[in-house]
């Protein structure tokens, strides 16, 4: 491949996934890193096939270079890395095992960011990484926050059990507090969210709907905690104080968040003691019914994801057989076209040498 790219020409997709299919050493996975990124940033950068994909991460994986596969991922724009769910689900599930939870919440947050949520093992196992993770860990910047608050809130939608809408409430309840705090504009920017404010208010309408559902629906006391501490924490005093006085070396964005929030006619922060209100009163009416959770939310997706998970992976797999099918039809037609186009221009060189020699 280096002799092609010396030479300008274009190197075919067929090409790059030959290299990548031969990977024999952890030293080959740098190698195909480089012309990975090469070929992305060619004339036929569109034309990188699934199949590559697929096999570049299972090759990362076979060679102990988990840190390469989300590398590229991360960075899927530059190198043209844009795995299916099953691929997705294949690094989730070796990062599990390794218990690097810290990379495969880096991996749900990538999903989040493509919109990816669409296959329920992907979701049972996001679910499991992101309760696992809050589980550990309680001190969160408001930009883990927000990708915490927008991966649940975007599974929560999901899910049609108490885990999802649990997941609703606590995902809405993260993204209030940053756009209480930030800013609705930190809350959408660059991720697959609404513009329109009042997300405590969403988390406040999924109280609402469960305690006034006919059907036996329960919210987790986790979740609902995390709402609480959220309303009591932007409506105490020294919070008050803190957003009323700016922020010495306040940078343009924070001032044009505070500036956005002003315009608003009925700005998110004079609602909050009726967002108080609400939650008491929803509170209450959530224990007498009995609809309120007492297990955690990551004890309750575990047990979800034993019930579900077999199941899922077995259409996961029948459709991944079907689609390595597919991927051998395409890999012989393009090998078909690639003969015929060396056979043409074989005969195309036979002839112009034949002119040069009776001239």
């Amino acid at each position: 491949m280096d002799k092609t790219y010396e030479r300008k020409l274009p190197v075919s997709s067929l090409t790059i996934s030959r290299f990548v299919d031969n990977i024999s050493s952890r030293e080959e996975i740098d190698h195909a890193e480089y012309y990975l990124y090469k070929f992305r940033h060619s004339p036929n950068c569109w034309y990188l096939k699934d199949w590559t994909v697929h096999t570049w991460i299972r090759q990362c994986l076979k060679f102990g270079a988990q840190d390469k596969a989300l590398y590229t991922l991360v960075n899927r724009v530059q190198y043209g890395i844009f795995p299916d769910n099953f691929t997705l689900n294949l690094l989730i599930d070796s990062f599990i095992k390794k218990e690097n939870y810290k990379d495969a919440l880096s991996v749900v947050f990538e999903i989040m960011m493509q919109e990816a949520f669409e296959v329920p093992s992907t979701q049972l196992l996001s679910l499991y990484i992101l309760y696992h993770c809050l589980a550990k860990k309680t001190d969160l910047s408001w930009e883990e926050e927000r990708n915490f608050g927008a991966s649940l809130l975007l599974l929560g939608l999901k899910q049609e059990n108490s885990v999802g809408l649990s997941s609703q409430l606590y995902g809405c309840a993260l993204l209030g507090k940053v756009e209480l705090q930030r800013g609705l504009r930190d809350v959408y920017h660059n991720m697959p969210l609404l513009w329109k404010p009042g997300y405590l208010d969403r988390a406040l309408q999924v109280m609402e709907k469960v305690s006034a559902s006919p059907e036996d629906l329960k919210l987790c006391g986790e979740a609902l905690d995390v709402l609480d501490r959220v309303l009591r924490t932007l409506t105490s005093p020294a919070n008050q104080a803190v957003e009323a006085q700016p922020q010495e070396g306040e940078d343009s964005q924070d001032t044009g968040n505070r500036i956005e929030q002003l315009d608003l006619e009925d700005p998110e922060e004079s609602k909050l003691p009726q967002y108080l209100e609400r939650f008491k009163d929803s509170h209450s009416k959530l224990k007498a019914l009995g609809r309120v959770e007492a297990e955690s939310l990551l004890s309750l997706t575990t047990q979800l994801v034993k019930a579900k998970l077999p199941a899922c992976e077995a259409e996961d797999l029948a459709l991944y057989e079907q689609n390595l099918q597919q991927w051998h039809l395409e890999r012989v037609q393009l090998i078909q076209r690639e003969q015929e186009m060396r056979e043409k221009a074989k005969q195309k060189h036979q002839a112009w040498m034949a002119a040069k020699t009776a001239a």
